[in-house]
C-alpha cells in the first residue's frame, strides 16, 4: 500500500512516474512528504516544477528530510519555489 489518495489518470507519463517515485523513495517520512506533495500538486505543476521535482527527488532520502527539517541545507539551486512547498508537506503541525 502506497498511501496515495490520488489515481493517475488524467496524468502524462513523466507525471505518472513521479507521482509513484515521490511515494516509493525508501524511507516512510520522505513517502509521506513528497508523496502527499505530489498527489495534492502533481497535475498543476509547470513543466520547469516538474523538472525541478525531478532533480530533487534525485537527492538522498537523507538530505532532504534533514533539509525539510531544518536541520540542512540543499544546493542553492533548489532555495524557494517549489522545494519550499515540499517543505509544507513535511510539518507535523500542518493540520492543526
Amino acid at each position: 500500500m502506497t498511501g496515495t489518495t490520488r489515481s493517475s489518470g488524467g496524468l502524462d507519463d513523466r507525471r505518472k512516474r513521479l507521482l509513484f517515485r515521490c511515494w516509493h523513495r525508501g524511507t516512510r517520512e520522505m513517502d509521506l512528504i513528497l508523496g502527499q506533495f505530489a498527489d495534492a500538486e502533481i497535475g498543476t505543476l509547470s513543466l520547469a516544477e516538474v523538472d525541478e521535482l525531478e532533480r530533487l527527488i534525485e537527492l538522498t532520502d537523507h538530505d532532504l528530510y534533514a533539509a525539510v527539517c531544518g536541520e540542512a541545507a540543499l544546493p542553492a539551486e533548489f532555495h524557494g519555489g517549489l522545494f519550499d512547498r515540499v517543505k509544507t508537506y513535511g510539518r507535523l503541525d500542518r493540520d492543526a
